[in-house]
């Protein structure tokens, strides 16, 4: 399966580029595109209504759309369940309050978005090609470049979870079996709910940072042929080269006769900071919505290499 992320500046076009791109690998392929922007437009693109569910559109291609304030909400659900159970004995400490106020922790969102990346590149594997449509460039870099800091984060937690298992084994010995009525106090690491989510935590992050730095794995960056693009831009790609992830290829988008000096001018300079990376030019008339049917105008343009 490969995997394709369209990522740029606001407004454009990562939206259309990723249903063209989606549209013509459809036809050799199965192909699964799912929008991760807050900003949905996807449905509109295709002329239908998308809800929390794949929608078939054709026989080989299938949309879907991520609701971000639900898949928050569903993240919190699960990470605090598991420490509510475990620590239901400090029940007096009024845990509930401290967790009613995560939803508004910085970071909530991007790991919400990388939870349904990661589950749906596990459970999508009848697809030949899975797309995603990314939110703007500073949401897509952060939740991107998660899995290589969760990983750190998550070593270190393990070692401090260990020595609370090791304190709990050595007051075991001293003074005979940890219960109460509620509750009996874990001090084996096969017996620990948290140390068990944090391992299956670490082994699911490593997965995906490796697919994600992989050979199957598309960064393609759209662009159009303004400053304040070109600039953003040029941001995102360094951002990608720090990250070690692969950007495989550029799109000029929107260029029209008027604008040809300035797309040449950004062409170079994104050559410049990209490298050897490939470049498409995509006209604007070909980018334009049929607003009866509410697909792309001319959505059997290539958009990209025919060697994906």
């Amino acid at each position: 399966m490969k995997i394709l992320f369209f990522t740029g500046k606001g407004g454009v076009g990562k939206s259309t580029m990723a249903a063209a791109s989606a549209w013509q690998l459809s036809q050799k392929a199965r192909v699964l595109i799912i929008s991760l922007d807050p900003a949905h437009n996807l449905g509109d693109i295709f002329g239908v209504t998308i809800k929390n569910e794949k929608k078939k559109f054709t026989k080989t291609l299938f949309l879907g759309e991520v609701n971000l304030q639900k898949l928050s909400r569903e993240y919190l659900e699960q990470e605090t369940s598991v420490l509510s159970n475990t620590y239901s004995y400090l029940k007096t400490l009024n845990l509930d309050t401290y967790f009613s106020i995560l939803k508004y922790s910085p970071g909530i969102e991007e790991y919400a978005l990388l939870t349904s990346i990661e589950k749906t590149i596990r459970d999508e594997a009848g697809f030949d090609y899975v797309i995603f449509d990314t939110p703007p460039t500073g949401l897509t870099l952060r939740f991107l470049a998660l899995p290589k800091v969760t990983i750190t984060w998550i070593e270190r937690l393990m070692q401090i979870r260990r020595q609370i298992l090791e304190k709990r084994y050595t007051i075991h010995r001293i003074r005979g079996t940890l219960s109460s009525e509620e509750t009996i106090l874990d001090y084996r690491e096969e017996d620990d709910d948290i140390m068990k989510r944090l391992k299956k935590l670490h082994d699911n992050y490593h997965t995906l940072d490796r697919t994600l730095r992989g050979s199957d794995c598309h960064v393609v960056l759209v662009f159009n042929p303004d400053v304040l693009s070109l600039r953003e831009s040029e941001r995102l790609v360094e951002g990608l080269r720090e990250l070690g992830l692969p950007l495989r290829l550029l799109i000029n988008n929107k260029v029209t006769e008027a604008n040809q000096v300035m797309a040449e001018h950004v062409e170079r300079r994104m050559k410049k900071a990209a490298g050897e990376v490939l470049l498409e030019r995509i006209e604007l008339s070909k980018t334009l919505l049929d607003g009866e049917k509410g697909t792309l105008y001319d959505i059997r343009e290539r958009v990209i290499p025919d060697s994906w």
